[in-house]
């Protein structure tokens, strides 16, 4: 499958120490600019939530975080795959957790690492702690301790604790199961399940599937010494022998004979293909040890092509991904003030996951993969990209809760709050994720113009290794060389090729090109020569006009306008009236184009009208329907105004040529975003806020970016160069390596194309 990311020590290094170091922020959600917000935020008006909360507890979940606060913890004694790193060493990990949390349910977390690996001193910790959240997920703690903690902080807590590393898989490998058992035709009463990992996330997985129906006598449950059976006593403790079965298996591999499921969280080759011969027809195959699964799909297929094999990589098909569940799972937890997640609510999770499968995949879904998904064999798990989630689990999650009484405060209106949840979603990341996705279906050969820069190198490498496709950068491969071991990735000149006029064959064809396009603008034959040999942004021009590259990257060294005169030489820009930049601003889970931001100084309302065309395409590039506003100062003819005049007719414009989007000008910011300002216009055409800006001139545009971004804290994509006959895409001269590999990305798609 195409390419597979690689990371680097570097790499990662990198990414936990810029722009900040660490993964987390923390911003007030109140207004906190004058003395009376002040007044109101603590002395002395935070004196009043206090008292009543003192009078009635309950009301902390409405003048508080409570309600919305999870806190992850752990003591750093089972990192990941990699053992007893303690608490200090875990918290990279935890902030992660807690990013995740915000990213996919909006809910709010903090990590707490505590230095103890005595279990009583880390429940005395936790539960003194209580009151400050509405949940606790606890994460990487070993086993048997993990076992021990979560017990007693059930028991002695009244907010719900959920060890993530045995529920959060229990429930993804359950809803898959389900799944699989209904394309294979099987019941879970009837089948054999083999589990190989006797941990706390099999032993949560197998303690999950038997409250859904399957038999004690038909799961099989195996360590590193073999089956557990009913008698054995070296390397067994309460947990286990609470799943011994009686039984003659002694080995995995003769457990195997006849299983109609395998389920492991084990290690890397602990099953053979042999094993998987030996399986029963249509057999499932969980492999979920990580990094790498006890057998790979390809492996499995090879011998039994009839297996539904799912594994804990985002390189398979069919990822058992804990981010499909315990975000969703606190989600519809906190919202009805749960005392616990219980059984009921993990399965209403699991069934819930399992159902949304089954159901016809969005097409932004299948623009985020890059493929269309349709629930089959290779497609029995959604995507953790699935916008569906935020609004289809927690539902199901807070109505288990409701039925089983733990629910401190029960939602009245179901639906309400499922349209509450679908608002909550952040389009963003998702967007981001579908170029992403994209690129790497696309597999396109990118050209970095400025290898002497070690943002570009950092951009182009990342380009690469993430698997996107292949990085061209225009160079001197001793300047290269250095640049990159300076940014401590010195082995990456292995990788990238690295191309300039000194070793290219091609220079004689490019430069014959280049002055047949110039001869009659002033330039002489030498004049060519110099700039096709010497000038890295005309060179990777000329490499792409001759498809020694599907895309360019540049201007991360010269300003915009500069870069864009160089490009002009080979491609036509400044005179095409078709060329419009468009910027793309996210912030706060919301994204809005704007143009033009690049090309056009001044436009008139024709330019205006296919700066707006711009933008749709755009628009439709990233999976969103184009909403287009014209804005101004003056709001459909008030105050008149000559400069607002031309916002007031290119909407005629776009009319005549009979666009297929939503448009509507001239008008103010405030009434193009904001629904409430925007119902006094009842006429206006647009069905909701605009999420394309056409902005009078390009300094308007400039500054409305810049004002977002250095103000607001806004997220810069861009500018998107559209409207030429070859993708490239122009770099800001402050951009981090990051923007440079968006900017690449958008390239690879052709955005705006």
């Amino acid at each position: 499958m195409a390419g597979r990311t690689k990371i680097t020590d570097a790499e990662a290094l990198a990414y936990h120490l810029e722009p900040r170091p660490g993964k987390l922020d923390i911003n007030a959600s109140t207004a906190m600019t004058t003395q009376r917000d002040l007044s109101l935020a603590y002395s002395p008006g935070v004196a009043v939530p206090c008292e009543a909360i003192a009078a009635d507890p309950a009301t902390a979940y409405d003048y508080t975080t409570k309600g919305n606060l999870v806190a992850v913890i752990s003591n750093g004694t089972a990192v990941l795959g990699l053992g007893n790193l303690g608490a200090l060493a875990s918290k990279p990990v935890m902030e992660g957790k807690a990013v995740l949390f915000k990213r996919f349910a909006d809910v709010n977390s903090i990590d707490i690492e505590l230095d103890t690996e005595d279990p009583d001193a880390f429940v005395q910790a936790v539960r003194l702690m209580g009151p400050s959240f509405g949940g606790i997920n606890l994460e990487d703690i070993k086993a048997p301790e993990c076992f021990i903690i979560e017990s007693r902080l059930k028991e002695e807590m009244d907010i719900p604790v959920f060890h993530d590393d045995q529920h959060g898989t229990a429930v993804i490998c359950a809803a898959g199961l389900i799944n699989a058992l209904h394309i294979s035709g099987k019941r879970i009463e009837d089948v054999r399940i083999v589990l190989n990992g006797a941990g706390a996330a099999g032993i949560a997985c197998l303690e999950l599937l038997k409250s859904m129906g399957a038999r004690h006598e038909n799961c099989i449950m195996c360590d590193t010494k073999g089956v557990i059976w009913q008698g054995r006593t070296e390397g067994m403790n309460q947990w286990k022998s609470a799943h011994a079965v009686k039984s003659d298996l002694r080995t995995l591999d003769e457990a195997m004979k006849g299983a109609d499921v395998f389920l492991g969280v084990s290690a890397k080759g602990a099953v053979t293909a042999e094993m998987v011969t030996n399986m029963a027809e249509n057999p499932v195959i969980f492999a979920m040890a990580n990094p790498d699964p006890e057998i790979t799909p390809e492996e499995a297929h090879e011998v039994r092509p009839d297996a539904i094999v799912a594994t804990g990589r985002s390189d398979y098909p069919n990822q058992v991904n804990n981010v499909l569940g315990f975000p969703y799972l606190f989600r519809g937890a906190l919202d009805i003030h749960a005392r616990a997640i219980n059984d009921e609510m993990k399965i209403a999770c699991a069934e819930a996951l399992a159902a949304l499968a089954r159901e016809d995949v969005p097409d932004e879904v299948a623009m985020a993969y890059g493929r269309k998904l349709s629930f089959g064999r290779d497609y029995i798990i959604p995507t953790p990209f699935d916008p569906r989630l935020i609004h289809v689990i927690p539902p199901a999650v807070a109505r288990a809760g409701m039925e089983t009484g733990v629910a401190r405060r029960p939602i009245v209106d179901m639906e309400g709050y499922t349209h509450a949840l679908a608002a909550r979603m952040d389009p963003t990341a998702s967007i981001v994720q579908g170029i992403s996705a994209r690129a790497r279906q696309a597999q396109a050969t990118m050209i970095f113009a400025e290898g002497d820069d070690p943002r570009v190198l950092r951009a182009a490498v990342a380009y690469q290794r993430n698997g996107y496709g292949k990085a061209l950068v225009v160079g001197r491969e001793d300047d290269v060389r250095a640049k990159l071991a300076t940014a401590g990735i010195g082995d990456a000149v292995r990788e990238l090729e690295i191309v300039n006029a000194a070793n290219t064959r091609h220079l004689s064809t490019y430069k014959t090109f280049l002055y047949e396009r110039l001869q009659r603008q002033g330039f002489d034959a030498q004049d060519v020569h110099r700039m096709a040999s010497r000038d890295r942004h005309v060179f990777a021009a000329l490499m792409l006009a001759h498809d020694h590259g599907d895309g360019l990257v540049t201007g991360a060294t010269r300003k915009s306008a500069h870069a864009i005169r160089l490009l002009d030489h080979v491609f036509d820009i400044r005179d095409n009236p078709d060329a419009v930049g468009i910027t793309a601003l996210l912030h706060r889970g919301r994204i809005v184009l704007i143009g033009d931001t690049l090309v056009h100084e001044w436009p008139e309302e024709e330019d205006l009208a296919t700066i707006a065309e711009a933008g749709a395409r755009v628009a439709r590039g990233f999976g969103m329907e184009p909403r287009v506003a014209f804005v101004s100062f003056s709001t459909f003819g008030y105050p008149v105004s000559e400069r607002a005049t031309k916002m007031h007719l290119a909407p005629r414009v776009l009319e005549e040529r009979g666009a297929n989007f939503e448009y509507e000008g001239e008008m103010t910011v405030d009434v193009a975003l904001n629904p409430d300002v925007a119902a006094n216009y009842p006429f206006s055409r647009l069905t909701g806020p605009a999420n394309v800006l056409v902005v009078p001139a390009r300094h308007s545009a400039s500054i409305s970016v810049k004002l977002m971004q250095e103000m607001a804290g806004a997220t810069v994509i861009g500018p998107i160069l559209t409207g030429i006959d070859r993708p490239v895409q122009i770099a800001s001269t402050g951009s981090r390596a990051s923007d440079i590999l968006n900017m690449a990305l958008l390239a690879a798609c052709r955005v705006g194309g």
